[in-house]
């Protein structure tokens, strides 16, 4: 296992080639970089054997062998593009990549190959639902970015078997998946959680070198192997003493904006609440009683106290929503 291509069948692209040399070089470590998400990506070294150990979690949990067919339409550039090379390379099976983009071709599928595993992200999935070889996919493994509620309903409906990923560059990529349709995520082999003080997850692993690693997100945390995602510890807003998780708002009411418009739910300072809730959108125009279609999912506490209109809303390199809080 591990590092010999010989018994596998390769389709390559020049930036798989360079990874694949820099994963066979005598360093214990490649480079690798994250995501960016709440902060200026910074320079990691990941041990390859973590990511080792990252890779057979997943092979587990897949049940993938020397007989299995995964695909790559993301950059080797990220964690999620170096991850699905090492698990071909650990389960010594075939990978086919392609050159990245928000409409992954999987043309030499062409043959009537099966794909037993497939890592996109949000971008990609329209491009997915509309392939002809759709059905050649056993298993997708969706992250980079949460996925919205009517895409995770498409997908569903399509009578594709998807998870969403919970992870980071740091833990080598998802450390537990949670299949579109049910509301927890479910740790892979060898991880195990807990909470800190402040409600944020706590890692545990076995096998990554990590031993315990505390994050930033808030869970509710339903054994010590599973938990449903709340929202950033960062994001939360305390409005009168209720908490108020704008990640848990933003999928409730995203039905009611348009499917290519972005915005977010943060918060403004109040005389009344301390702070409130506000929805910073890049819609000109909206419903005019949209607010009240919110309050009627979201309830009166939870629900925004205006619409902040702003006709660029910045992304990060990865294509998540850069978020902001108004002061005054």
């Amino acid at each position: 296992m591990g590092d010999s291509t010989t018994a596998m069948a390769l389709i390559l692209t020049p930036q798989a080639e360079d990874f694949i040399n820099e994963w066979t070089n005598p360093l214990p470590y490649v480079i690798a970089h994250t995501s960016g998400s709440t902060g200026t990506p910074k320079e990691i070294r990941l041990l390859k054997s973590d990511m080792r150990a990252s890779a057979r979690a997943t092979i587990d949990f897949f049940g993938l062998s020397s007989k299995s067919t995964l695909y790559l339409p993301l950059s080797p550039g990220y964690i999620a593009g170096k991850m699905q090379i090492v698990r071909a390379l650990e389960a010594s099976c075939d990978l086919i990549v392609e050159n990245p983009s928000s409409r992954p071709a999987l043309q030499p599928l062409t043959d009537g190959t099966e794909i037993d595993l497939l890592p996109i992200v949000p971008s990609q999935c329209e491009a997915i639902l509309s392939s002809p070889y759709r059905r050649q996919i056993k298993n997708i493994i969706i992250g980079g970015a949460p996925l919205q509620p009517n895409a995770e309903t498409d997908i569903i409906g399509a009578g594709l078997t998807a998870y969403a990923t919970y992870g980071m560059t740091e833990t080598c990529s998802h450390v537990a998946l949670r299949r579109l349709g049910e509301e927890q995520f479910s740790a892979l082999p060898g991880f195990s959680f807990s909470l800190d003080d402040r409600g944020c997850l706590t890692i545990g692993s076995r096998t990554l070198s990590f031993g315990t690693l505390v994050t930033n997100d808030m869970v509710s945390l339903t054994s010590d192997h599973s938990f449903r995602w709340l929202g950033r510890y960062d994001n939360v807003i305390n409005s009168g003493g209720i908490k108020i998780f704008p990640e848990e708002i933003e999928k409730l009411i995203a039905p009611l904006f348009p499917p290519e418009s972005l915005f977010y739910v943060t918060s403004r300072p109040s005389e009344k609440w301390g702070e409130e809730a506000v929805i910073v959108s890049d819609s000109p125009s909206l419903p005019s009683d949209i607010l009240d279609r919110i309050k009627l999912l979201a309830g009166h506490r939870k629900t925004p106290k205006a619409i902040i209109f702003e006709p660029e809303i910045k992304l990060t390199q990865s294509n998540k929503i850069i978020r902001h809080k108004f002061f005054s």
